[in-house]
Order: structure tokens, then C-alpha cells, then sequence
């Protein structure tokens, strides 16, 4: 990892886009510390008591990086944008329009980013609107947040609050483009990663020492164990035979086509997390007796939150894999690259074959995001842990961490590659 980082910094191309996704991850945690316009600052503290009351709101505030508690700039993070982008995912599936859309190739792919984009801002105005209403009455002192709630002050707040989840949702496909990894899964890995100073010292002074002796180990174990599958993969052996391209034959030779246990990554995770939010913050919005119960029925250390999640997980897994990676046409540039599978007749039985593997790795990479989704949240509850410690959490810093180190790594390969021909 050292030897990683430390070749990238000698190369002035990737020492750029490092110190530019820095930059703007830099910028990300500056905007969670200042207050949206119309916020009383007196009343901030209150509502943070209330936060830590909050099981769901306490979930929610760890994807924003602690913001929401705040009620800054940047307090509805990136939240929206992963909703919209789910929600434009499962229209594709239904909406025969963009299916279409979907396959033209990069012009189609442009215009269901730019629909993700507009859903994004509804998404974000209504949301915003909710958590103004919210937090209006959530002073434990009788101070309310927002101060005397006015037609004017709630569109200053609402629209402040929007602002921030586009000037985010731009912020994160700038490291797209311009920096190094994912920006949207960075974003949510800095969110994640800020509260683990709280983290540390809430465990640190747990009363319970057995817990704080066993629960550094049992990170560790959890770590190396997705380490461990999210680097599992099944390679299948692929022929080529000779081809004559023009006047000149082609030497056929033996590849592999590499299929990973888990190939849909964090992303049903992070989307699974996202629809398990809802009912909850729901219910937390509409404030009532039986909204309040129903919130906290789905709160993220009940059962019904964990069945929830492990449900979507898998579903969600199922989903981006399909969307992902076609056997069909897989096994068509196969065919028409002149390769093909010891033991399988090129076009439909590859494709057959192929799906059959793929189900059953899908099978086993849904099972252990489940697994490692619930596992830390059912061994917390027997414990006397004071702080959220969730598999969901371990499961997007660690993959998040996995794909932008192999980003980075693609990069310094390409480099190297360059000056070995030059």
C-alpha cells in the first residue's frame, strides 16, 4: 500500500488528481460545519441531544458526516442523489423508453444521468422541507431550531439545503472525472470515516471491557473476511483460435474471464441502506404516536431493520449484476473474436454456462453482504456497545477503500506501460 502511494506521488499526473479529490473531499467536510442561512446557532446544541436519542436520525447523520445534526450546508449529503439513481435504475427495468435509453451506449447513459440529476433536486426539496418541519420543534429547551418558521425562512432553509446536495452531487462527479476513484462512494467514505474518532472513544470508554478487549478483533476479523471475498473471484478458461485478420493470421492462445464473487460491490449496500432509511425518517417526520412507533419498529438496531436490509441486499445484489454483466453478450464477442470455453459449444450453451456460474456466485456474494450487513448490529445487541457499529458502515469504507486503491493502481499501470514503450 506505502510502495502504491508512494510510486503514484512520483508521477505528476496522479500526484495531481490525488491532491484534487483531496481537495474536494477537503471541501466537502468544510461545508458540514457551516450552518444553512435562517439556522438559530444557539439551538444546535439541543438538537444534537436529540440526535443522540435518535437511533434512525443517529443512522441517517452518519451518512452525512454528522451534518445533518448541524443542519449545515451540506446536512441532506449525498443521500438524495443514491435514491434517485435507484429509483432511475428500477424505471429502466419497467420504462421501455429507458431501456432504450440505457441501450445506446454513452449518449443514452448521458440523458439517464441528467433525468438522476433533476430527480435528485425534487428529491432533495422535499426532504429538506420534511427535516425543516422536524427540526422546527426539536429544541429541548423550547428554542426552536429554525426560529420563528415563516414562509420566507423556510424557503431560505429548503433552498439552501437543495443547493448543497447539487453543489455535492457536482462535487462528486469532478473526482469522477478529474480525481482518482468513485466520488460519490468517497464522499460517503469520508462521511463514514469522520465519526470514527467518536467511534474510538466511545469504545474506549465502554464500561464493559470484555467488550473492549473482543471488539478490535472482531473488526479485524470482519475486515480481513471482506478483504478476503471481495478479492474472490471465479476465472474461466477461454480459448481463442487462429484467425486470419486481412493478410496476416493470428496466433489463438488461452485467457480467462474473470468473474468476482461479489461483482455488484457495495452499491447494493449502499442502496439497501438508503430504502431502509425511509420508513423511518418517515415517521420521525410526521411526529405521531403511531408514526413514532412505526419509526422505531424499523430502527437500525431492531430486527425488522436488519430482515429489511439483508432482503434488500440481496435482491439489490441480483439486480446490478444482471444489469452489469450480460452472459448473452458475453458470449457473443466471444463468438465473434473467435473464443470460446473448453468443453462448451460457442453462442447460446456459453451464455447458458455462463449464467449458471454467474447465478451461483451471485447466490454467495448476495449471502455475505447479508451476512457481514447484520452480523455486527446482532453481536452489538448483546453487547453493552454505546455507539453504532454497523456492518453496512464496514462494508462501504473497506470496498469503497478496495476499488479506489485498484483505480489508482490501473493508473500507475498505465504510466509504467507508457515509458516501457517509449
Amino acid at each position: 500500500m506505502l510502495r502504491i502511494l508512494g510510486n503514484a506521488f512520483a508521477i505528476p499526473e496522479i500526484r495531481r488528481k490525488i491532491a484534487f479529490t483531496a481537495a474536494m473531499l477537503a471541501l466537502y467536510r468544510l461545508g458540514a460545519y457551516i450552518p444553512a442561512p435562517g439556522v438559530e446557532a444557539s439551538a444546535i446544541s439541543d438538537l444534537q441531544e436529540n440526535f443522540a436519542g435518535s437511533d434512525i436520525l443517529g443512522f441517517l447523520n452518519l451518512f452525512s458526516g454528522g451534518s445533518l445534526s448541524r443542519l449545515s450546508l451540506f446536512a441532506l449529503g449525498i443521500m438524495p442523489y443514491i435514491t434517485a439513481s435507484i429509483i432511475l435504475q428500477l424505471l429502466t427495468v419497467v420504462v421501455p423508453a429507458l431501456e432504450r435509453l440505457q441501450k445506446e451506449g454513452e449518449v443514452g447513459q448521458q440523458k439517464i444521468t441528467q433525468y438522476t440529476r433533476y430527480l435528485t433536486v425534487v428529491l432533495a426539496f422535499l426532504q429538506s422541507t420534511g427535516y425543516v418541519f422536524l427540526f422546527k420543534s426539536f429544541g429541548a429547551s423550547g428554542e426552536s431550531v429554525v426560529g420563528e418558521l415563516t414562509f420566507a425562512k423556510l424557503m431560505l432553509v429548503v433552498i439552501s439545503l437543495t443547493a448543497g446536495t447539487v453543489l455535492l452531487m457536482w462535487l462528486g462527479e469532478l473526482i469522477t472525472q478529474r480525481g482518482i476513484g468513485n466520488g460519490i462512494s468517497l464522499m460517503i467514505f469520508a462521511s463514514i470515516v469522520s465519526g470514527l474518532p467518536q467511534g474510538i472513544s466511545a469504545w474506549w470508554n465502554n464500561p464493559d471491557q470484555v467488550f473492549v478487549v473482543m471488539m478490535p478483533f472482531v473488526a479485524i476479523a470482519v475486515i480481513v473476511g471482506i478483504v478476503f471475498v471481495q478479492e474472490g473471484q471465479r476465472r474461466i478458461p477461454v480459448q481463442y483460435a487462429k484467425r486470419v485478420v486481412g493478410r496476416k493470421m493470428t496466433t489463438g492462445g488461452s485467457s480467462y474471464l474473470p468473474l468476482r464473487v461479489n461483482m455488484a460491490g457495495v452499491i447494493p449496500v449502499i442502496f439497501a441502506a438508503s430504502i431502509m432509511a425511509f420508513p423511518p425518517t418517515v415517521g420521525q417526520l410526521l411526529n405521531t404516536p403511531a408514526a413514532l412507533d412505526f419509526a422505531a419498529f424499523f430502527s437500525p438496531d431492531r430486527w425488522a431493520y436488519v430482515v429489511g436490509e439483508v432482503f434488500f441486499i440481496i435482491i439489490f445484489t441480483y439486480f446490478y449484476t444482471a444489469v452489469t454483466f450480460n452472459p448473452v453478450d458475453q458470449a457473443d464477442n466471444l463468438k465473434k473474436y473467435g473464443g470460446f470455453i473448453p468443453g462448451v459449444r460457442p453462442g447460446r450453451p456459453t451464455a447458458e454456462y455462463l449464467d449458471r456460474i454467474l447465478s451461483r456466485l451471485t447466490f454467495a456474494g448476495a449471502i455475505y453482504l447479508g451476512l457481514v450487513a447484520a452480523l455486527p448490529t446482532l453481536l452489538i445487541s448483546q453487547t453493552s456497545a454505546n455507539f453504532f457499529f454497523g456492518g453496512t458502515s464496514i462494508l462501504i469504507v473497506v470496498g469503497v477503500a478496495l476499488d479506489t486503491v485498484k483505480q489508482l493502481e490501473a493508473q500507475l499501470m498505465m504510466r509504467n506501460y507508457e515509458g516501457f514503450l517509449k
